[in-house]
């Protein structure tokens, strides 16, 4: 991005970062939930997804520092991209020599209810990408000093790399839907907080919620893939999370040319969330779940 001008070139970048970004989440998550699950320590599964929000929060921290020496952005691009290459350096070194048993194979059953989490997965993407995308916007309007705005991706990243260590010892009381739709409830309120909350007060809200609830989603669901259908199906959920990142940014563009306001596509964003949650907990799984469907029993008799 840093070396090259041109809508067309960059759009290409873009679309490459992509593809690289979704092969990285499902190789990584097939590499490593295998090899930490005979450990039984699910804190270490939260720790490997803690990276993702200690990224953002990295980069967030930087861009607030370069603001201060003014570079251009291309520089930006550039130093961000070298830092990228030296952070992967170590992580390269590491597993080089464990391709013979790396990502798993592609299995080619999947137990029923797959369809469900594809579709709930799909849901996460086009609920989250809304927020993800338009609360930054949203926070420069309020504010002219960027040094003040650009503190909303710092608490996105902080709170998302925190929230996967948080919840990571739950996982054997509620199980990985409990806590996947638990986070898809968060993430509702956090998109509808500036609507209830005005001014940056209502920002910084969403931030945390979206920030603090958008990788418990991702560990959450794809461990529940990872034992539902293996290295194929967080494939198909991670393609599924895509399109719902499509969908979402062309579902607000509708609602703009239509003549809607932000507040329809939060509002319609935490719908989708809250209906993708209560189609979670149906069939939730966990101690929790399981004493609450015996207390049921037992009041229907």
């Amino acid at each position: 991005m840093g070396l090259v001008d041109g809508l067309g070139a960059w759009l290409a970048l873009r679309f490459a970062a992509g593809a690289a970004s979704a092969w990285v989440l499902v190789a990584v998550s097939a590499w490593a939930l295998r090899a930490l699950a005979p450990l039984g320590r699910p804190l270490l599964s939260g720790t490997a997804y803690a990276g993702v929000g200690a990224g953002i929060a990295l980069a967030g921290v930087l861009c607030l520092a370069m603001m201060r020496l003014h570079p251009s952005s291309d520089a930006a691009w550039i130093a961000l991209g070298a830092l990228a290459l030296v952070i992967a350096a170590p992580v390269w070194m590491a597993v080089r020599g464990e391709h013979a048993q790396s990502a798993g194979r592609l299995e080619a059953s999947w137990r029923p209810g797959s369809s469900v989490l594809i579709a709930c997965y799909a849901a996460f993407g086009l609920g989250y990408i809304i927020p993800a995308t338009y609360l930054p916007a949203m926070a420069r309007d309020l504010l002219d000093d960027p040094a003040l705005f650009g503190w909303a991706w710092p608490v996105f990243g902080a709170a998302a790399a925190a929230s996967t260590l948080a919840v990571a010892p739950l996982l054997s009381r509620f199980g990985n839907r409990g806590l996947w739709a638990g986070a898809h409830f968060v993430m509702a309120a956090g998109v509808v907080s500036p609507l209830l909350v005005p001014g940056l007060a209502g920002i910084l809200i969403a931030a945390a919620c979206v920030g603090g609830t958008f990788m418990v989603a991702t560990m959450t669901g794809l461990q529940e893939a990872r034992e539902r259908g293996g290295a194929s199906l967080i494939a198909a959920m991670t393609a599924a999370f895509a399109t719902g990142q499509i969908l979402g940014p062309l579902a607000v563009m509708l609602v703009a040319l239509a003549g809607g306001s932000w507040r329809a596509a939060l509002i319609g964003s935490a719908a989708i969330l809250a209906a993708a949650a209560i189609v979670l907990l149906r069939k939730g799984e966990g101690p929790w779940f399981s004493t609450r469907r015996s207390r049921f029993a037992k009041f229907s008799a």
